[in-house]
């Protein structure tokens, strides 16, 4: 096998706002592996300023995978413990070497058969540009939606009661993620008002690394809460169960790019259910390229709840991809396949 990975600069059509800034685009890396006449694809989708390989050697770790592509993936797992990105790319490559086409876990869903359920993310912004979102997912189908919040508490509070008003608990699932956006003071308030409007779940309350605090909280949060960037940089299977162990989240977020790949993941998740820990898998701001791995990966996990997976919709420039989204359901088109 050869291997080589070239830079790409996703841009927003929109900026897009966190309670970590405003996103205007999104950088990540293409690897490319070649066999043959064959070529695998794969995605090692960094998040600057949030992945834990957020390091100035990554391109220099990338051209060593490239460099060592035929070594042994044990040698190669051990050698890109700390690049989760890299790693997450790699397993995709060599999945699409595999399969072929657009394939990276052959299933029902690229097969055209069945479908992935999501949830209808809504960015940050004013009011304005909030409910607007809202309106547009509403009218699309959407049964769950998620909400940043974190920024203005105050006016996203308000939407969050406007739209109690006018949909039950029955008719909407609301989920907001926090990105650890609050001190552990404003949490506690925070949950409690969450709490009167039935929300679903709050993700990363606070932020990650203080795991007394969030313990605390996990402990007698009157709204469930989901880890999600607590997860991040945890590598160690004892270390993953520890966390578990100790907070006790109600949830937990996967993040395949953040959390060491399709095999992070699953390691995540087998933990979870060992102590009735539920899940969600979420992209993360991936090309379409790896929105379609994770798709794909998403599938064959079975889970009946809502998922967070993004639609590549987000880019002006974004690479072509074979899912298509009717209402709140992410469809593989095999058509696209037969005639690539």
């Amino acid at each position: 096998m050869t291997a080589k990975y070239f830079r790409y600069l996703l841009q927003f059509k929109r900026p897009s706002g966190t309670s970590r800034g405003v996103l205007l685009d999104k950088e990540t890396y293409i690897l490319e592996v070649f066999e043959n006449d064959k070529k695998g694809t794969g995605e090692c989708a960094i998040f600057r300023g949030l992945s834990f390989d957020d390091r100035p050697d990554y391109e220099e770790k990338l051209q060593w995978l490239c460099d060592n592509i035929n070594e042994k993936p044990k040698f190669l797992k051990k050698e890109l413990k700390e690049f989760p990105s890299i790693w997450f790319g790699y397993e995709q490559a060599l999945l699409n070497l595999k399969h072929g086409k657009n394939i990276y876990f052959p299933s029902e869903f690229t097969e055209g058969k069945s479908a992935i359920t999501i949830n209808g993310l809504i960015w940050m912004g004013d009011v304005d540009y909030m409910e607007e979102q809202i309106k547009d997912k509403l009218e699309k189908g959407f049964y769950c939606i998620k909400l940043k919040i974190g920024v203005n508490w105050k006016s996203e509070h308000t939407i969050l009661q406007k739209l109690r008003k006018k949909f039950t608990e029955d008719q909407l699932e609301i989920r907001v993620d926090a990105n650890g956006g609050f001190t552990k003071d404003e949490a506690e308030t925070v949950l409690k008002e969450l709490a009167d409007l039935q929300i679903h779940s709050i993700e990363q309350p606070i932020k990650a690394g203080k795991w007394d605090e969030m313990t605390e909280l996990c402990s007698f949060t009157p709204t469930p809460i989901a880890l999600d960037e607590e997860l991040i940089g945890i590598t160690d299977y004892s270390e993953k169960k520890k966390l578990l162990e100790t907070i006790k989240p109600q949830y937990i977020i996967l993040k395949p790019a953040l959390v060491g790949g399709f095999s992070g993941s699953d390691e995540w998740i087998s933990l979870a259910e060992q102590l009735n820990t539920k899940w969600w898998i979420t992209s993360a701001l991936e090309s379409n390229i790896g929105l379609n791995a994770i798709s794909q990966y998403t599938f064959t996990k079975k889970s009946n709840t809502p998922q967070g997976l993004g639609t590549g919709n987000l880019f002006t420039n974004n690479f072509h991809s074979p899912l298509h989204l009717n209402g709140d359901k992410l469809f593989f088109e095999t058509y696209i396949l037969e005639n690539s």
